[in-house]
């Protein structure tokens, strides 16, 4: 049987052994995904089950997408531009890091209907997801992409990447189309942004990654505000899929009752 994890710190929230599992079962293979707690520490020892083979595949979850990167053999163009890593394989003894945030939020964005040409989007967090998000937001053509973080210093990190985004500090709040939580603030109950959006204007978008819970206080403000607002449900769903995908050589389907799930 082969085995796959996901490993991250915190992890219980993660429902990627409950969507991959969902696949494995559906598509009749012989393999079990589970989730793993870790230190940073113990890294070494995971990359080291999977050229042993004792692994067939790895996602990697907050705070290990840049971390995990010294350890690995290779990495994929996307990658490599992002410098985040949520998916290894072994392909000819070399282990690979890949990563499927960017087309995930790519495919989220676009199932959403949302034109983001000549938009202004604003992003908050400098974690190891937005420069997956930075990445795919250039392909669609925003007018202006300005980010905050909390640590100003991880903020002017990702500028040497992109030199198109705006730095601003946190607590200011500028115009914007689409504001997108990409903090882990939310992934607890009680988390709150202590952020004013009261005076932001009508029609506006906000996006949160997080996908559990369902509906974080950020959006609880937006749906308070009369504001459009979605979680990271889809975007984990596609990068997850093409993580399967790209693992196991099959792509599963993603229908009404796989969306299911994340209604139980």
């Amino acid at each position: 049987m082969k085995k796959y994890l996901v490993i991250g710190n915190p992890i219980e929230h993660s429902l990627s052994p409950m969507l991959h599992n969902y696949w494995i079962k559906k598509n009749n293979i012989d393999a079990v995904y589970e989730k793993k707690k870790l230190d940073e520490n113990e890294l070494k020892n995971i990359i080291d089950d999977v050229k042993k083979k004792k692994l067939n595949g790895v996602n990697i979850t907050v705070p290990f997408k840049k971390t995990i990167i010294p350890f690995l053999d290779s990495l994929s163009t996307e990658a490599n531009e992002t410098q985040s890593v949520n998916t290894i394989y072994l392909n000819n003894g070399k282990i690979i890091g890949h990563n499927t945030d960017a087309a995930g939020f790519e495919l989220a964005i676009k199932k959403l209907e949302y034109n983001l040409n000549n938009k202004k989007v604003f992003i908050l967090g400098a974690g190891g997801v937005v420069s997956s998000i930075i990445f795919a937001l250039n392909k669609m053509n925003p007018s202006e992409i300005i980010l905050a973080n909390r640590t100003k210093e991880k903020t002017l990190i990702l500028k040497d990447s992109f030199k198109n985004i705006k730095i601003i500090d946190w607590g200011e709040i500028p115009n914007f189309d689409m504001i997108i939580n990409a903090t882990s603030l939310g992934l607890k109950e009680a988390d709150k942004i202590n952020l004013d959006f009261s005076n932001v204007g009508q029609n506006k978008i906000f996006y949160d990654v997080i996908y559990n819970p369902k509906e974080t206080n950020f959006l609880k403000i937006a749906k308070n505000l009369g504001h459009r607002f979605e979680n990271g449900k889809m975007m984990f769903v596609y990068q997850a899929h093409q993580a399967f995908t790209l693992w196991h050589k099959i792509m599963p389907d993603i229908d009404d009752e796989t969306i299911r799930l994340f209604d139980k």
